[in-house]
């Protein structure tokens, strides 16, 4: 193996008895299933024939398969939500010309998300570079390598069939490393049809990833030292701590730290953790952001995020809280966004906060040894057991009750009240410390159904194990604020890619929910997907529901239909701009999902929430459409997007 390659005896054994069995396409095939990736996403066309012909042969072994996207943009979205969810590498694939750049849009949301994808596209037959071919894509003509140069990890055109297993490796390798994302691999016609006797890869994945997660920096002693003397600690959990939720969660415990989350990093932190204190930044919560901006705070740890705008909203504007800040990071080029943090430790971040929770342990441990030698066991003050002092269950009268349990009954009284209304068990209260920017709303019973009480019946309806996707504009507002789903299990680690709500606000790219949750059902079968999109995402990408109709998933497709581009529209009036070109002509999607297959369904109040047979739907063999037409004049929690729109001139 040379440049992480293959040697050249490899491809002299190839050349040798060629037969018309394999193509260089079976090549390709043969990588992914050592990497154990299920799927192929994309739209066939002309110059990709050989891909999906190789895919045939492999869906015929019981192993890779394609399924056909609508658009390219969706066949890039459903790999990104396979991705996350398996934790594997997404793979989408598109003809030459339009087909490539179609599928730019997906990829670069991936690639500012950090998503590992496999993206293959077609060109042209070598020989056809040059001469004004139909959908050339070449240097000479409409160059998509150099379009995609700009959103991958690794880009390249394989211009010769000897080539396409090196650059292959390297593509796949670049994809999985950190940082990870997308790597394009752009292929003409003719090579991907080249004979070859023997399509086994030579290389193998599983050796060249080994440790690829893995960082072996020295951990500094400051940081034990900050650790060890602040008082009071904040963690800023970021999307990039999905493996090491548990050993954070475990150092908060040990350290008495508060936690808060990066609007990307919503989810990994159970909502009624009782330190935890809301999102910070974009359409976050005013706990979390008095929290990170608090004189007082002695330290803020920073732990997988970049500390972009959304996320900071403008850290560099608060240099008192920077020169606390310690940035973790597995990702160094994410430091770039911290650069007056006082401590940068680039490593892994389980392994980081698993050695703080050694030491603080450690100690803690050494000075109550120091304490029980210097104390005499005479001079030592008695034990007193605490006696927990039980409330009777039955009591006739409140009258001599304090005011705390009679409102702690009167709230026990409301939500038995709410379980015989919908059926179902009520969201339990979230931390005192951590509020909402509008509860009254939250549990309005208002007809047209407050997009705040949505998201309370969808927190409380689905089953802990649902996974949620929130769609870029209000969807994502709304969601990112109000949407708490209740998971009994408050603290433990889930497995890396069991995340309660998805979004993919780097990019900001409408309909990304839309084919992100069809990659995802298919990855994992077993729990409900719901997909909470605006009625503007949905005109814009809403056919790949029909994907979801022919592969018979159980994907929950949720339409907040206000009849409006509402981040357009609630944005202008916060501006005091014009009121231009937000309008939607009223869609009755509920029969525009019936017409593609899917069961459709139009909510326009709580009670129609509540009628809701959320178990059937959770086992139906196919998607289901909820469009719900929600209070127009209800405006998100947007007032930071303005205020950052405003800085940015």
């Amino acid at each position: 193996m040379t440049s992480r390659g293959v040697s050249t005896g490899v491809h002299a054994r190839r050349t040798d008895a060629v037969t018309k069995r394999h193509e260089a396409a079976d090549l390709i095939i043969g990588y992914l299933e050592q990497l154990g990736v299920e799927y192929v996403f994309g739209v066939p066309g002309g110059a990709i024939e050989p891909l999906f012909s190789a895919l045939a042969r492999s869906q015929r072994r019981g192993t890779v398969r394609p399924v056909v996207a609508r658009h390219e943009s969706g066949a890039a979205f459903m790999a990104d939500g396979y991705a996350r969810e398996t934790g594997r590498m997404g793979v989408c694939c598109a003809t030459t010309g339009p087909g490539a750049t179609n599928m730019i849009t997906g990829v670069a949301s991936a690639y500012q998300q950090n998503v590992p994808l496999l993206v293959v596209t077609a060109q042209t037959p070598l020989e056809s570079f040059g001469i004004g071919a139909i959908q050339e894509s070449s240097c000479t003509a409409v160059n998509t390598v150099g379009m995609y140069q700009y959103c991958t990890r690794y880009n390249s055109l394989v211009s010769h069939p000897q080539q396409l297993e090196r650059k292959l490796v390297n593509a796949i390798i670049t994809a999985l490393r950190p940082p990870r994302g997308p790597s394009h691999l752009s292929i003409p016609m003719d090579i991907l049809r080249t004979p070859i006797a023997d399509c086994t890869p030579a290389a193998q994945l599983a050796s060249l990833l080994q440790g690829a997660g893995t960082m072996n920096h020295e951990i500094p002693g400051e940081l034990f030292e900050l650790a060890e003397n602040a008082r009071r600690i904040v963690i800023i959990v970021g999307e990039g701590c999905h493996e090491a939720t548990e050993s954070i969660i475990g150092f908060a415990d040990t350290a008495g730290a508060l936690m808060v989350t990066t609007p990307l990093g919503k989810g990994l932190i159970n909502s009624f953790h009782p330190l935890y204190r809301g999102v910070c930044g974009l359409a976050g919560h005013d706990s979390a952001k008095r929290l990170i901006t608090d004189p007082g705070i002695d330290l803020i740890i920073a732990a997988g995020s970049s500390l972009d705008q959304q996320t900071s909203l403008g850290w560099d504007e608060r240099p008192a809280s920077a020169v606390n800040l310690v940035h973790i990071d597995s990702v160094a080029a994410n430091f770039a966004y911290s650069p007056t943090a006082r401590l940068h430790v680039n490593g892994d971040i389980r392994l980081i906060f698993d050695a703080l929770i050694k030491h603080l342990r450690q100690r803690h441990s050494n000075i109550q040894q120091r304490h029980n030698a210097s104390t005499n066991p005479e001079d030592a003050p008695a034990i007193i057991r605490f006696e927990r002092r039980n409330i009777p269950r039955r009591i006739s009268t409140t009258s001599d009750l304090p005011s705390k349990i009679k409102v702690s009954l009167i709230s026990e009284e409301r939500r038995a009240n709410d379980r015989r209304r919908s059926n179902v068990e009520s969201l339990p209260v979230l931390s005192r410390y951590f509020a909402l920017e509008n509860e009254r709303k939250y549990r309005s019973d208002a007809v047209p159904i407050k997009p705040q009480r949505l998201m309370y019946d969808l927190s409380r309806l689905f089953p802990p194990n649902t996974r949620f996707l929130a769609d870029n504009g209000n969807s994502f507002f709304w969601a990112i604020h109000y949407l708490h789903p209740f998971n009994r299990r408050v603290s433990g680690q889930r497995s890396p890619n069991d995340t309660a709500i998805r979004t993919s606000m780097g990019f900001a790219s409408m309909g990304w929910a839309i084919g992100s949750s069809v990659g995802t059902a298919l990855a994992n079968p077993a729990v409900p997907v719901v997909c909470i999109v605006g009625d503007g995402s949905f005109l814009m990408s809403g056919m790949e529901l029909s994907v979801a109709v022919s592969e018979e998933l159980t994907v929950v497709f949720v339409i907040l239909n206000d009849c409006a581009l509402g981040t357009v529209k609630h944005g202008q009036r916060m501006r005091g701009s014009e009121q231009i070109a937000f309008e939607i002509p009223e869609v009755d999607f509920a029969m525009l999902a019936k017409s593609l297959g899917a069961e459709g369904i139009t909510i326009k109040s709580p009670d129609d929430m509540a009628r809701l047979d959320i178990s059937t739907i959770c086992k139906n063999r196919g998607p289901t459409v909820l469009d719900v037409h929600i209070d127009a004049e209800e405006a998100p929690p947007i007032s930071d997007r303005i205020k950052m729109l405003e800085q940015l001139g």
